[in-house]
């Protein structure tokens, strides 16, 4: 096959072993900076340019679409589907799991487990809105931040009042949360590709901080999921629409609670805590749908039936 990594940043770790585990495999696979792409969008002749070439003969590429570039990235993606060409992650599950509000909607939707999370347009009722998630100590969110950044763990009532004004003040969009006491800085990033968790770790935040994110201080070690933990992760990909997912879950005295579903999870911190070959887990995948595509006989019929378009 020849694949395309979709990333702007080819030194990137998981866009390394991505086209690593790519070749390894056989394959020729290459770095595509998908911002610096353009479509062209024409009856029965959709095309992609990259650097005045004509993007004509990919097999399969590997979304790494960064949140800054959400929108475009997605519609990057979508044109290789339009194109025929096999995703590792469908368009319109990235734009949906980039969505944090959505993202809850959703997997509430599904019966899946999450703390209670509130959502205003104001802080005009703040104290119910407080009250609706449990009372202080709560974590508020800023739906567009990532990695860490935008959350903020207000501990009494009244600094989770000002928080929530502050933000409000600055026309920010947020969600409020509450906060899982029995979590203790932990959390469990469970690596789902195809409807299988392929690796899991769990993450620790460093002394003073509740945040476990790797890159702020946070430790990683390998851990064995519960079933309920596996089903859940894998619940919650499927229910977003992903085949390759980052699953981030908080244990807690009701069963795990989902806090985010990652698109584009990060490949080292899960590698190196459980010494497995995500990467390779990826590639397989693709393997098997190009396999697939390979086998599937054309359906001749009469007449062209139109369908509705998955995009």
């Amino acid at each position: 096959m020849k694949i395309a990594v979709l990333s702007t940043n080819k030194s990137l770790y998981s866009t390394r072993r991505l086209v690593e585990s790519a070749i390894n495999r056989g394959h020729e696979c290459e770095v595509i900076d998908h911002s610096k792409c353009y479509v062209g969008i024409q009856q029965a002749k959709p095309s992609i340019h990259y650097k005045g070439q004509d993007i004509a003969e990919v097999d399969a590429i590997i979304p790494r679409i960064g949140s800054s570039v959400t929108f475009y990235g997605s519609a990057i993606v979508r044109q290789f589907e339009v194109m025929g060409v096999i995703s590792a992650n469908p368009s319109q599950a990235i734009t949906r799991s980039r969505d944090k509000l959505r993202c809850m909607q959703i997997l509430s939707g599904a019966g899946l487990g999450l703390p209670i999370t509130g959502f205003a347009r104001t802080a005009s009722n703040v104290d119910d809105l407080i009250s609706m998630v449990g009372g202080a100590p709560l974590v508020i969110k800023l739906l567009e931040g990532t990695q860490g950044i935008g959350v903020v763990l207000a501990e009494t009532k009244k600094a989770a009042s000002s928080v929530i004004e502050a933000f409000y003040g600055l026309g920010n969009n947020i969600l409020i949360q509450e906060y899982i006491k029995e979590a203790k800085g932990t959390d469990i990033r469970a690596f789902v590709v195809d409807g299988k968790v392929v690796g899991a770790m769990k993450r620790t935040a460093k002394e003073g901080e509740f945040r476990s994110n790797l890159h702020r201080g946070g430790t990683a070690e390998v851990v064995k999921l519960t079933r309920t933990e596996r089903e859940t992760a894998i619940a919650a990909a499927r229910a977003m629409g992903l085949t390759v997912a980052g699953v981030d879950m908080l244990p807690s005295a009701r069963g795990p609670l989902i806090l985010e579903v990652n698109s584009s999870p990060g490949l080292e911190g899960i590698e190196q805590a459980t010494g497995k070959d995500i990467a390779g887990e990826i590639i397989k995948y693709l393997e098997r749908q190009y396999e697939a595509k390979q086998l599937a006989k054309p359906v001749t019929t009469r007449r062209k039936l139109k369908k509705e378009s998955n995009l």
